[in-house]
């Protein structure tokens, strides 16, 4: 299958982050593994497309970060949901299902391919 286009990673990229910080608080190699995972492979983020995501939904109030030890007593920077947060994983999911359901429907009716 052909690679993601950098446009939709970045469209998808709010929502895919406020969706998983929604399920509990996360750190940024988690957040990673979670959208690979959930994609399939075909999602594969990286730390320079992750971070300035989060710092820009940390900066508009939709999650907030704390350092905290991780298990191998390494201290690792975690970041939580809030309710701004939430609120705005319900705006993300009206618009992708409008865009979904326009597609949806366009492709159930068949679109004639002339190559």
């Amino acid at each position: 299958m052909d690679k993601t286009p950098r446009e939709l990673v970045a469209a998808s990229s709010k929502p895919l982050a406020l969706s998983i910080l929604a399920r509990g608080e996360s750190y940024g190699y988690e957040i990673i593994q979670e959208v690979r995972s959930r994609s399939d492979g075909q999602l594969a983020w990286t730390d320079g497309m992750l971070y300035p995501v989060l710092h820009r939904l940390e900066k508009d109030g939709l999650i907030s970060s704390f350092w905290k030890k991780s298990d191998s007593g390494r201290d690792r920077k975690y970041y939580r949901i809030k309710p701004a947060g939430r609120k705005a994983i319900e705006q993300h999911k009206h618009q992708w299902r409008a865009v979904d359901g326009a597609l949806e429907g366009l492709w159930k009716e068949g679109v004639p391919c002339s190559i």
